[in-house]
C-alpha cells in the first residue's frame, strides 16, 4: 500500500544535461565566495600548489567549500526540477 503511494508520487527522473552542470558550477562559485569571507583560517596546511589560483585557500578549505557547493547545487537542481524549470 505505502509503496504504491510512493510510486504514484514519483516524478520523472532527472537526467544530466549541460544546464545541470552549469548550475552546479555557478553554485560552487557562490559557495567558494561565501567560504572566502566566512572561513576563519582559509590557508591551513596542506597548501595547494598554486595558492593564488585558488584564492589563497589551503586544501581543507577548498574541499570544504566545494563539498558545500555540491550539496547546495544538488538541492538547487532538484528544486528546479521539482518546479518544472529544468
Amino acid at each position: 500500500m505505502f509503496t504504491s503511494t510512493l510510486l504514484a508520487a514519483a516524478t520523472t527522473p532527472l537526467e544530466w544535461s549541460p544546464t545541470v552542470g552549469i548550475i552546479i558550477i555557478l553554485v560552487n562559485i557562490i559557495a567558494i565566495a561565501f567560504g572566502k569571507f566566512t572561513i576563519k583560517h582559509p590557508n591551513s596546511e596542506p597548501a595547494l600548489p598554486s595558492a593564488n589560483l585558488f584564492g589563497g585557500f589551503g586544501l581543507p578549505a577548498l574541499l570544504a567549500t566545494t563539498a558545500f557547493g555540491h550539496i547546495l547545487g544538488v538541492g538547487v537542481v532538484l528544486g528546479l526540477h521539482n518546479l518544472g524549470r529544468i
